[in-house]
């Protein structure tokens, strides 16, 4: 098993225990909830009388359900106002701060943990969404977690777990022009498949990681999952930590920070530490990519060819040809020139301040193609506002995109933000399964937010790097 890694230390840090089952019992640092894996929890709470242990370590924000355009009360969907009064509610009553709509800190609960600084390195991170893997990215191990673990640690502040194998993924090089972050995960899990990181974390390193801002490392983190592994993660440093100074819990605090940033530096992975597998990919050959299939995994370059079923292991070729049935591609074209209805920027992937800019960047003099439904849905209330301060909003709505309030939005359809029949959608969100945006027949294609854009302006699948782009400047 891999031995000094900042897994190993992170995860020894916190052990309360070992169970007789074999798990440990880790204790929790931060528990983020939100609105829709919770009321269930905190009904078996009530059940047994049971109080939450931990309010301070516990914060909650509504992102699935909350609806990216009329935001007043009660929302039109009975379903969402359920949630947003049971959520409202529970946290009322067991003293837990919530970020609501009203606040000006509401979104995606992967995108305000790491912008108020409560995400922090060394940390044990949960929340009820699969994609907690994204706190990772500052040092941090972060796991989604099930309704009867919400409960379990909103009644001990601690959950159970299996140890898991820890692989290193080193991303060498400089990424080329127009690669991003995106393509660079998108890579990763095309290389290893959609269950190679079963049983283990993924730690990412590598002058092209390394060289990735925060935001950057968040969308890797992220997807993580995406390619079967339990977490990600990246070693803390001066990017990490820069990143932190700015956030609300150090801004007026530098003294804690300084007190805290030994610590941080003592759980990076030792140079000569050991790891259960290592795997090297060269950064500077990715180029811009886009799935062709009904999983993360099944995604090509730009320029290169959708694959032959009969050309993959034979345990990929069903799960293939149905996909290019589905997605209507043939084996031998690119997906270049593939007709997109609908573009959407945004999810807890890519919907931070720089993915808006850059893909603001590609927007800026262009116009969204008559047949294209195109809209941004900023990852936080915070992100929406720093993008108006630039004048981003501006940009999109002069080129004919929807410039949205906060939340999760298309990338999972449970509000009304949804693909129609089967339209094809250009998405800078993390999963393209068959029904994922809301309808059984449409079609994701994923890609990154630059991407996204160019798809948006021509109509259909576009590699970025043909298209000029400018640097948009505040206004």
């Amino acid at each position: 098993m891999s031995e000094r890694t900042l897994y190993d230390r992170v995860w020894d840090a916190h052990r309360v225990r070992t169970l007789p089952n074999g798990q440990d019992q880790l204790f929790v640092g931060l528990h983020l909830i939100h609105e829709v894996t919770s009321p269930q929890a905190f009904g078996m709470l009530r059940e047994r009388d049971i109080e939450v242990a931990r309010p301070d370590l516990t914060h909650a924000t509504v992102d699935h359900i909350v609806p990216t355009d009329d935001r007043s009360r009660p929302y039109d969907s009975e379903a969402a106002e359920a949630m947003m009064a049971e959520l409202e509610s529970n946290v009322r009553e067991a003293g837990i701060e919530l970020d609501d709509p009203t606040t000006g800190d509401q979104g995606i609960v992967h995108v305000i943990g790491p912008e108020q600084g409560r995400t922090q390195p060394g940390m044990t991170v949960v929340c009820g969404d699969s994609h907690t893997s994204t706190h990772g990215a500052f040092g941090a191990l972060a796991f989604g977690i099930g309704t009867s673990q919400i409960r379990d640690v909103l009644a001990t502040q601690t959950v159970a777990m299996e140890k898991k194998a820890v692989r290193r993924i080193e991303v060498t090089g400089d990424l080329g022009e127009g690669v991003t972050a995106k393509d660079v995960v998108l890579s990763i899990i095309r290389r290893l498949g959609t269950d190679g990181g079963v049983g283990y974390v993924y730690e990412y390193a590598g002058d092209a990681i390394e060289a990735l801002g925060m935001p950057g490392r968040m969308s890797v983190c992220n997807m993580s999952i995406e390619g079967g592994a339990r977490a990600g993660y990246v070693n803390p440093d001066e990017t990490t930590y820069e990143w932190l100074r700015a956030t609300d819990a150090f801004a007026d605090d530098p003294e804690r920070f300084a007190e805290l940033k030994p610590y941080w530096e003592s759980i990076r992975s030792d140079p000569d530490a050991e790891y259960d597998d290592v795997v090297t990919i060269d950064g500077s050959a990715i180029e811009p990519m886009v799935t062709w299939g009904t999983t993360p995994g099944q995604s090509v370059g730009i320029t290169e060819p959708i694959p032959a079923p009969a050309d993959l292991p034979t345990d990929e070729q069903d799960v293939a040809r149905r996909a290019q049935a589905h997605m209507g591609v043939e084996p031998g074209e690119t997906m270049q020139g593939y007709d997109v209805d609908v573009a959407f920027l945004g999810s807890c992937t890519n919907a931070r301040l720089p993915d808006l800019r850059a893909a603001a960047g590609v927007v800026a003099g262009h116009e969204v193609d008559e047949s294209v439904r195109a809209m941004v849905v900023p990852g936080s209330q915070r992100v929406k506002a720093a993008a108006e301060a630039e004048g981003l909003d501006e940009t999109f709505r002069e080129a004919g995109f929807q410039w949205r309030g906060a939340g999760c939005s298309m990338c999972l359809g449970m509000n009304d933000d949804q693909l129609e029949g089967d339209e094809a959608c250009a998405s800078s969100s993390n999963r393209n399964f068959v029904g994922r945006q809301g309808s059984k027949d449409g079609r994701t294609v994923l890609m990154s937010p630059e991407m996204v854009a160019a798809a948006a302006v021509t109509g259909e699948v576009t590699d970025v790097r043909e298209l000029p782009t400018v640097e948009v400047e505040a206004r």
